[in-house]
């Protein structure tokens, strides 16, 4: 299965790296990446591909506007508050859009799952997998963040290695979060419309966040839809990065769930 180099899509009046993965048949679906707060295309490395080639799926790695090898942020380091929804409500359905990709399965992890679930409350989707998802703001996840501030000149160099400007990926995250009015974000009324099957995943070590994540979540989605299929992956041991730490179960969870979604799909 090829691994081709990263292209350039433009949505929104922003570049955005992208890097496509053929599927194992013509009419395989799409697994759609989206990446954490500090991520990008290359930060996957190569679990996309391999869970592509696990399931036959097609696949769509893209790296955020600021994020990558994508255009530059736009304005000043801090983000929108409705950030996420932004780029679940508008950025990720034109990018879809343009490459003509239809009810895809989202893969997301951290912000990036925080944005899957946002968009599994409105698009058209085959299914979803949550890992490390962000739905409302924790001490647990704040102490995490200012833990990392400390130690950012020594990220640094590796932040560089996957972004064109690494301090402003850096900033958005730590600015963002920190500020003082994002204490109360919560998506919690959003999921309520999630109808898509859902899969969550948490590492019960994570330093971002705690099960509680989960537990909101499924009973956010019980509360409007409670005929959604919701699976919960609880890995002991694992921290934030299920597909980094523990990288062959998170395939055969999210394989499993995708077969699953196939098999009750009626299409």
């Amino acid at each position: 299965m090829a691994n081709p180099a990263p292209g350039r899509v433009e949505v929104g009046g922003a570049r955005l790296e992208v890097r496509r993965i053929e599927g194992a048949a013509p009419r395989a679906p799409t697994l759609v990446f989206l990446h954490e707060a500090l991520g990008s295309v290359s930060v996957w490395r190569d679990f996309p591909q391999a869970l592509c080639r696990r399931t036959g799926a097609a696949g769509l790695v893209y790296s955020r506007q600021g994020y990558g090898q994508s255009d530059p942020f736009d304005g000043p380091p801090a983000r929108p508050l409705d950030f996420h929804s932004r780029e679940a409500w508008a950025v990720l359905p034109g990018l879809l859009r343009a490459l003509a990709i239809e009810r895809p399965y989202l893969v997301g992890h951290s912000d990036g799952a925080t944005i899957a679930l946002l968009a599994a409350a409105r698009l058209p989707l085959l299914g979803c997998t949550a890992m490390a998802p962000h739905v409302f703001v924790e001490d647990l996840t704040l102490e995490g963040i200012r833990a990392a501030a400390r130690q950012r000149d020594t990220l640094m160099p590796a932040l560089g290695r996957h972004h064109r400007d690494p301090a402003a990926v850096f900033a958005a995250w730590q600015e963002t979060w920190l500020l003082p009015k994002f204490r109360s974000w919560s998506i919690e009324a959003e999921l309520r419309d999630i109808a898509a099957p859902t899969l969550l995943i948490q590492g019960e070590d994570d330093q971002y966040g705690s099960l509680e994540q989960l537990d909101r979540i499924e009973r956010a989605i019980a509360a409007g839809h409670p005929d959604t299929p919701v699976s919960r992956h609880a890995m002991p041991g694992i921290a934030h990065v299920p597909w980094k730490e523990a990288p062959q179960a998170t395939l055969e969870a999210i394989a499993g769930h995708l077969a699953g979604c196939l098999a009750r799909d009626p299409g």
